[in-house]
């Protein structure tokens, strides 16, 4: 017997309909370059199978890797919309960054261009050279379609040989790529060029392997590339030895990225399976190794060691954590470590340049005595902009200091106490973090990053006492003692040189100041941005080498008169000449000090290769 179909039969009819149509939900991008001379790309998006009705289209604001924001809207021109019967369709811009079509029937192609002259880590560059792209300075996309797949496509200048490198999921077309979803697509960067290949396998310790590639333009010799590549594949090395195992990279390959070409701009930035470095300059086979070190340090920690502050990254605003000491902080001290370890550093050249550098930043810098490495860290939505874009209406050379600086020395710190109370080590710890948050990707929060703490050292009081103090607080290690036991003096490295504060000029032809710095003798003596040094003491002083001759001719302590323009009034002021507080770190033998077996062990422990140079 015929029945009519009940009210349950709709509903489970448009359900099926609804799930039928969300797995055949498709987004393609098409990218061209028929203006590449200036720097123009043609992009064309098209969304299938989707629910009919009104869309919004966003370009991002922000990218992963930098946590300030980014009008990538102001490069987007020449936008149009057509439905699947190729009828145009109203495009209305409601913002600088979001459009939005009134109506539309379950497909919509979208053509646009974009200006790409930037090549960083943060934006693009399209030339005749080649094409670098960080993909959210590129796309625009859909609101609402973060699981969709997506192909990308791209169609090169015609007799083009060029070679395409990306993290993005091959297919039988060499041109046609794949992304699982949106966020994965954002994270992916392209390098397109005369690309040249280096390639090795690492053992996974689950068996199998990871594929790793060097994607290089560069005109140097192919020796010079097959040597760095070695250099690459020893640092890789030292980095699985930290935490044990390598991460479970997507399609099993991880790609470096690199661009040495006069339009580069210098930068690095780090992806799930994949780094995009670039510098204008000539590769000479071992420059830049530390980049490379840290980027693929950031594929375990930030890629996978994740803050919960950030995820998922959002791509509409600014991205605040107060973890960037650990997520960068801990990375930079591992990105010099890791060469060090290598043996690309000698101990001499990684404690007297890096480490110097930390305690610097830790122990002399206004932002660092003033604010805690979490107030540091939340400030990179108002100075992580990337380069090119400064904004100098602000007092950051005061308030502000380096989360990579300042949380490198709270690792070193960490490091030394781990090693001297509790024979264990930063490594130990690392591996810990790991395997809680990272390979299982679960997002972490400062408590957790304690509570590992508290775990590897049993001790609680401990735990809690080196985050009140180091981390949330403004306590300083004692970096004298623990660096001894190593081997290491901390000196001062301009002993007895008059100084009036670290010195930031507007023009290089004028003693004309940028800013001076809270409790420098210029600052104290009234001096702040646009005066202008006119004579110290009897002498006039117009060039920086003159005012440094100037200087070697006084002691710290002197009093002096200062002249001084301000506002285009001559001024005159007397300032109290302080000694240079900036610091170096030098082993005991090069200052006639013995070194004992048990402190030459603690150097070797903490210092030495973890991983055989044979096995490599």
């Amino acid at each position: 017997m015929h029945r009519k179909p009940t009210k349950t039969v709709f509903i489970i009819l448009g359900m099926l309909c609804c799930i039928f149509n969300c797995l055949s939900q498709d987004i393609s991008y098409t990218f061209s370059f028929p203006n590449i001379a200036h720097h123009e790309m043609n992009i064309e998006l098209v969304a299938t199978h989707f629910q009919a009705g009104p869309l919004k289209i966003r370009m991002s604001r922000s990218s992963p890797g930098r946590y300030g924001t980014h009008e990538f809207g102001k490069n987007v021109y020449n936008i149009q919309a057509w439905d699947s019967n190729n009828r145009e369709l109203q495009l209305d811009r409601i913002d600088g960054d979001v459009f939005r079509v009134s109506q539309s029937d379950g497909y919509v192609r979208i053509s646009y261009t974009l200006y790409a002259n930037h090549p960083d880590g943060t934006y693009s560059g399209v030339s005749e050279e080649g094409i670098h792209l960080n993909l959210p300075s590129v796309c625009l996309w859909f609101e609402g379609m973060d699981t969709t797949p997506i192909t990308v496509k791209f169609k090169l200048p015609e007799n083009s040989k060029w070679k395409i490198a990306t993290q993005l999921k091959s297919t039988a077309d060499p041109n046609t790529f794949e992304a699982p979803g949106f966020q994965y697509l954002m994270d992916s960067p392209v390098k397109i060029g005369d690309i040249i290949f280096k390639e090795w396998d690492e053992k996974k310790s689950n068996g199998g392997v990871i594929h790793f590639r060097l994607a290089i333009e560069t005109s140097s010799h192919d020796s010079l590339i097959t040597a760095f590549a070695g250099k690459l594949k020893r640092v890789t090395a030292e980095a699985i030895a930290v935490f044990g195992e390598l991460p479970d990279y997507d399609f099993n390959e991880y790609t470096f990225l690199a661009s040495y070409r006069p339009a580069m701009i210098g930068d690095g930035m780090e992806h799930r399976n994949s780094t995009m470095i670039m510098f204008p300059a000539i590769f000479n086979g071992s420059n830049d190794i530390d980049v490379f070190a840290h980027e693929l340090f950031h594929s375990w920690n930030v890629e996978r060691i994740r803050p919960k502050s950030l995820e998922p990254f959002d791509f509409t605003k600014s991205n605040m954590s107060g973890e960037l000491w650990f997520a960068e902080g801990f990375t930079h001290y591992y990105g010099e470590l890791l060469q060090e370890r290598a043996g690309y550093l000698s101990a001499e050249e990684y404690t007297g340049r890096c480490l110097a550098g930390y305690l610097n930043t830790i122990l002399n810098t206004p932002g660092a005595q003033r604010y805690s490495a979490v107030e540091n860290s939340r400030h990179a939505v108002f100075i992580d902009y990337g380069s090119g874009i400064r904004d100098f209406t602000n007092n950051y050379p005061n308030m502000f200091t380096t989360y990579y600086q300042y949380g490198a020395a709270i690792a070193l710190a960490l490091d030394m106490e781990l090693r001297s109370r509790f024979s264990l080590s930063l490594d130990n710890y690392m591996r810990n973090v790991w395997l809680k948050f990272g390979r299982t990707e679960i997002p972490y929060t400062i408590s957790g990053l304690q509570q590992v703490l508290r775990e590897l050292t049993k001790d609680t009081n401990f735990a809690k006492e080196f985050f009140d103090k180091y981390i949330t607080g403004l306590d300083k290690f004692d970096y004298s003692k623990a660096l001894a036991r190593c081997g290491f003096s901390i000196q001062k490295k301009h002993p007895g040189k008059a100084w009036i504060g670290n010195l930031h000029f507007k023009s290089k032809t004028q003693l004309q100041l940028a800013r001076t710095i809270i409790n420098s003798p210029l600052y104290k003596s009234g001096l702040d941005e646009n005066d202008q040094l006119l004579r110290l003491g009897n002498a006039k002083i117009n060039t920086v080498a003159e005012l440094e001759s100037t200087l070697n001719t006084h002691k710290p302590g002197e009093q002096v008169t200062l002249e001084y323009k301000h506002d285009n009034t001559i001024k005159t002021v007397q300032l109290i000449l302080e000694e240079n507080p900036e610091l170096t770190i030098v082993p005991f033998e090069n200052i006639g000090l013995s070194i004992s077996a048990e402190v030459m062990t603690n150097r070797k422990a903490w210092l030495g290769n973890k991983v055989s140079p044979t096995k490599n």
